[in-house]
Formats: structure tokens, sequence, C-alpha cells
């Protein structure tokens, strides 16, 4: 007789992990943020400036009772704003700081789409170039094209806006 032996049933391959971000537009350049901090995406109507904020701090805008900063993207990465258009947004997003969740807008030049990005496809991000890496996660591969794939988290922090928050309510 001979002895039968129960091979171990194949195991799935499993499929590379995958998130979804928001992309949007900064000039030319395709810009995204993981889509699980974003709160809602708004229409540029104006904002209203305040003394003593960071250059890259463009003012507040009044989100249903609650002052809430607007940090102009361009200026905080450096580059010359764009001029406000049709498409100009503001992404408003909930990051975690040193003292809790923090809200915050986003100005940018033009939401695109949500895109699904696998792991697989997001490169390190460079240790070169205008955008200092820290303010990124890496770059994304998305049909041919690179999207920079933004830390929302260490480009509001290292602001220190929470104090200046404080300030205004």
């Amino acid at each position: 007789m001979t002895a039968l032996t129960v091979a171990d049933p194949p195991v799935p391959q499993q499929q590379a992990a995958s998130a979804q971000y928001l992309s949007f537009m900064l000039g030319q350049d395709m810009f995204a943020m993981g889509i699980l901090a974003v709160r809602e995406i708004l229409e540029y109507a104006g904002v209203t400036p305040v003394p003593q904020m960071p250059p890259s701090i463009s003012g507040v805008i009044n989100l249903r009772g609650t002052a809430v900063p607007v940090l102009d993207l361009a200026r905080r990465l450096g580059r010359e704003p764009s001029a406000i258009g049709k498409r100009t947004c503001i992404i408003v997003v909930e990051v975690e700081g040193d003292d809790g969740p923090f809200v915050i807008g986003i100005l940018v030049d033009a939401v695109n789409a949500v895109l699904e990005i696998l792991a697989t496809d997001i490169e390190p991000a460079p240790r070169f170039g205008a955008v200092t890496a820290d303010l990124l996660n890496g770059i994304g591969k998305v049909q041919g094209r690179f999207v920079l794939l933004l830390n929302v988290r260490h480009v509001v922090s290292t602001l220190h806006l929470q104090e200046f928050v404080a300030q205004i309510h």
C-alpha cells in the first residue's frame, strides 16, 4: 500500500495593496493626497486675510461657523502662486497634529479625480529637486505619468499652525 499525501491547497497569490488618492493640479504638475485625510472639496470663493500668519497661509474661510486656515500650496512649496481661476478649489483636510486632529484648507489650481495607485507603482521620494523629500510620501506612476504623493501631515505640521489657529478662535 502506498501512502497518499494531501497537498496543501494552493495559496492564492496576494494582490498588491493599493490605496486611493485625490489627484489635483498645481501649475502643470499633478499631485495627490491620501483620500482618507480629505473631508470635502470647496469651490474657491475667496479667503479672509489674517494678520501675523505665515506667508503660505492665504487667510481663513468660514466653514459652517468655524474659521479654517487656508494654505496656499504653491507658496508652501516655494512656487509662484497661480492666478485664481474657474477650477481653483480648496481641499479641506483633517490632519493629526500634536494636539489632536486639525482641519485646514489647501488651495490648489484644480481637482482631478480619485486615483487607485498600487503600492508597487510608488517609488520613494527623491532626495533632490525643489520639493523636499519630506513633503512627499513618494512618486506614483499612473498611466505613464508621474504623480507627486503629498505628505499632507508634514506639509501642515511644519508650519506650526495650531498655535496661530488658537489665536483666531
